[in-house]
């Protein structure tokens, strides 16, 4: 398990589309964010989820540059740490995750790491409600998490 848990706004926003917030503290206890994502976000937050500001402006400024604010956030608060997860699901800021090091999941790993956790019985019915908004994922990573999941 991580230390810090860091996520973006996207996946606060899609499990509470799906009606599967507390998933992200059944899995991971605390979860941090920015005050840029809970701008982001707008909606009452619980206790779980704490709200932690960048402390290294510039390099927040210099990540904008290149992705959006609530994900630059993100990022730059994560160099603030040493055993940290980022929970991403937009490509251009998993791309720069990537090459900055940072190990990182997105919704559909949430998803699947509860199955694995036995949080959930099946990925399935949840892909299914996922792309009833406008979550957006490749049929072939649809398939493969399923292929995983075994369903």
């Amino acid at each position: 398990m991580h230390s810090v848990v860091i996520s973006d706004t996207s996946t606060l926003t899609i499990f509470e589309k799906i009606d599967i917030f507390d998933l992200l503290n059944q899995i991971y206890g605390e979860v941090i964010i920015t005050p840029e994502i809970a701008e982001e976000y707008g909606e009452k937050l619980p206790e779980w989820v704490r709200i932690q500001a960048v402390n290294d402006k510039k390099y927040f400024d210099f990540l904008n540059t290149q992705i959006d604010k609530g994900e630059a956030s993100g990022l730059a608060l994560a160099s603030e740490f040493d055993d940290v997860l980022l929970i991403l699901d937009d490509l251009k800021a998993r791309k720069l995750a990537n090459r900055l090091n940072f190990r990182f999941t997105g919704t559909l790993g949430v998803i699947f790491k509860a199955k694995q956790m036995s949080l959930i019985s099946g990925i399935k019915p949840l892909i299914i409600k996922l792309l009833s908004t406008n979550f957006r994922v490749a049929d072939h990573i649809v398939e493969e998490i399923l292929r995983m999941s075994e369903e």
